[in-house]
C-alpha cells in the first residue's frame, strides 16, 4: 500500500486507464475525500479507499481502477 501522506491537497486522481475520477480535497485516515468542485465527481464529495492507491507522482494520484470503475465504486460523503 501506497503512504498516505504522500496524497497532498489538490493532486489529480487518475484512474488506470489516465480518465480523470476528481481531485483530492483531504485525506481522512484510510479515505481519499475528493473535492466537490469537481464536474467529474457531481459537484458533491465522495470517498475513495487509500488501498486503491497504486502510486502517487508530483501531479497525480494513480489508482489501481480505471475511471469507470472507481466512480461505479466510490461513497458519497455522508452530510
Amino acid at each position: 500500500m501506497v503512504d498516505a501522506s504522500l496524497i497532498k491537497e489538490h493532486l489529480e486522481v487518475v484512474g488506470s486507464d489516465g480518465g480523470h475520477v476528481g481531485r483530492v480535497d483531504h485525506v481522512l485516515g484510510d479515505q481519499i475525500e475528493l473535492a466537490k468542485m469537481d464536474l467529474a465527481g457531481g459537484f458533491k464529495h465522495h470517498m475513495i479507499p487509500v488501498s486503491w492507491v497504486e502510486r502517487v507522482d508530483d501531479k497525480h494520484v494513480h489508482l489501481n481502477l480505471t475511471k469507470d470503475e472507481a466512480k461505479a465504486r466510490w461513497t458519497e460523503k455522508p452530510h
